[in-house]
């Protein structure tokens, strides 16, 4: 990188004012860091569909080798090996129409340290710089450790030794049931995530480890050797409205949001994905920003198939969830799913639908069939094919009696107020936390939609959390297999609530909590909360 990354922020060198990164050289003396750079730029001639014009869309590409095809670049990365990722600002600074030209990068959900987590008020351009950040810049260098959360239980010898995972060298880097594997970038300016989001900026980041290590023909034992690259795909969904004449249009003002026409998938709509007749592993992202999905797979005559759910939000489940029929997700809720194409000879033509009718953003409406075609399969050739869904894939860390007996409770309510959106009667302040959490402690937080009849993902930044209740109305309720693993969205219906049990590790500085249909995020519902020493 020119100039080198440095530890506190190179405001002389262009860099916007961050705090210092946390633990930075601790987590980089064995290991080198690698280097990414990405820019957020304005592609002007974007074709979302051959009969649409070619229009402008915002996007992130790669600083060095830019890819005209490509709405942003996957980032392959490994637990053990430290990323240092520098975004460039290079949007138009005289930008017109929706949107605005600062960002502010977070990458969901990784355990990150608070300067690197694109926190809403560190928003920046060469001309601004956000109420949490001192000066502007034309970059921002985040620091991605890739460590596992419980990286201090392990190294002071408190955690389960069975559990601890270390890098190539060696050194403790966390408790390996702490993977995440699916992870997604985005824009996070406050009061601008959903039209800067719509408008392009968003990008899959994979992270691997020695079990879920991204090559199928894995000597070590103990990988799971699922389909890889490039049998392991990532998917985007996202909804958007055109007008009469194919351009991109949206409600900034709106306090209750756009739901679109059009369903793009990896910024296009109604592509073709010609697939060999082997196991692929899909990664289905639904990044918003209102439209909720159910998602079927079937054949040209609409006979529904079957497939394997292996992970949720990111986590790999304990164990797979075999003869799957359907795939539910919430706004920023992530499915992988594994599709055996090997059934069906070649020529087979199958598809990818959405049944579940939205017509509005308040909440689903009900399921359709035969549903929206939003993907299409077409298996056309053979391939050897040495992967494998074994019966068992990433056990979890549950939380003991005596933590859940221990564990403080905070109750967080999400509702409307004023035509707005608020969290336990208030609006966001990105200066003032509304919890002060001593880092190494746990909670259990209970989320509460009391906003009369609309659905809320809740996102909560930094940590996974387990669901340990569930309540429709004023009964228990059950959880579905997929909600039994961990979690970091969580989906809540009107009139439910749930009680999420949460760590606090490793870091310490300020995240936040907010609803994830971003519209409802820009427009108040959300909140900051801190970590501090002990």
């Amino acid at each position: 990188m020119t100039p080198d990354c440095t530890e506190t922020a190179n405001v002389a060198g262009g860099e916007c004012g961050r705090n210092p990164h946390q633990r930075y050289a601790e987590m980089t003396n064995s290991v080198a860091h690698e280097n990414y750079e990405l820019r957020a730029v304005e592609r002007p001639d974007w074709v979302f569909h051959p009969a649409y014009p070619p229009q402008p869309l915002w996007c992130y590409e790669d600083a060095h080798h830019p890819d005209s095809t490509s709405a942003a670049p996957v980032v392959f990365a490994r637990y053990g090996h430290p990323v240092m990722c520098r975004f460039h600002n290079a949007l138009p600074q005289d930008h017109v129409g929706f949107g605005t030209p600062e960002i502010s990068v977070h990458l969901h959900n990784l355990h990150t340290p608070s300067e690197s987590d694109g926190f809403p008020g560190d928003y920046f351009s060469p001309l601004k710089a956000g109420p949490t950040l001192t000066e502007p810049g034309r970059f921002k260098d985040h620091f991605y450790p890739n460590v596992y959360a419980g990286y201090d239980e392990q190294r002071r010898g408190l955690g389960d030794p069975a559990f601890a995972a270390r890098d190539t060298n060696g050194n403790i880097i966390g408790d390996w049931r702490e993977a995440l594997g699916t992870l997604f970038y985005h824009d996070h300016t406050l009061d601008f995530t959903a039209p800067n989001v719509y408008r392009g900026l968003a990008g899959f980041y994979l992270l691997y480890d020695h079990l879920d290590s991204g090559d199928e023909n894995d000597p070590n034992p103990a990988a799971l050797r699922l389909p890889s690259p490039p049998y392991d795909y990532p998917l985007n969904f996202a909804d958007r409205r055109f007008d009469k004449n194919g351009r991109l249009v949206f409600d900034q003002l709106s306090p209750e949001g756009t739901l679109g026409d059009k369903i793009v998938v990896n910024g296009k709509i109604e592509p073709v994905l010609r697939v060999a007749a082997r196991k692929y592993r899909f990664r289905l992202l639904n990044s918003g920003p209102s439209r909720n999905y159910e998602f079927y797979l079937v054949t040209a005559r609409d006979k529904v198939e079957s497939f394997t759910l292996i992970a949720n939000d990111g986590n790999l489940l304990p164990a797979p969830l075999t003869g799957q029929t359907k795939a539910r997700l919430g706004v920023a809720v992530r499915a992988d799913i594994v599709v055996d194409f090997s059934k069906y000879p070649i020529g087979t033509e199958l598809y990818l639908v959405n049944r579940l009718r939205q017509d509005d953003t308040r909440k689903p409406d009900k399921l359709v069939t035969p549903g929206t075609r939003v993907l299409k399969f077409v298996v056309n050739r053979g391939a050897t094919d040495t992967s494998r869904v074994p019966a068992k894939l990433r056990p979890v860390r549950l939380p003991s009696a005596a933590e859940l007996k221990n564990a403080r409770v905070r109750r967080w309510e999400f509702d409307r107020k004023g035509g707005l959106w608020v969290v336990n009667d208030q609006l966001v302040d990105v200066h003032t936390p509304r919890a002060i959490i001593t880092e190494g402690g746990y909670e259990i937080w209970e989320l509460v939609n009391n906003s009369g009849g609309w659905l809320h993902p809740i996102h909560i930044h930094f940590e996974e959390g387990i669901i340990v209740g569930k309540t429709a109305g004023s009964k228990s309720a059950p959880l579905a297999p997929h909600e039994q693993g961990r979690k970091d969205v969580y989906v809540l219906e009107p009139g439910m609530s749930l009680r999420v049990f949460l760590r606090f590790r490793d870091f310490v500085g300020k995240y936040v909590m907010h609803c994830h249909n971003v519209i409802h995020e820009d427009h108040a519902m959300m909140v900051r909360w801190d970590i501090v020493k002990a």
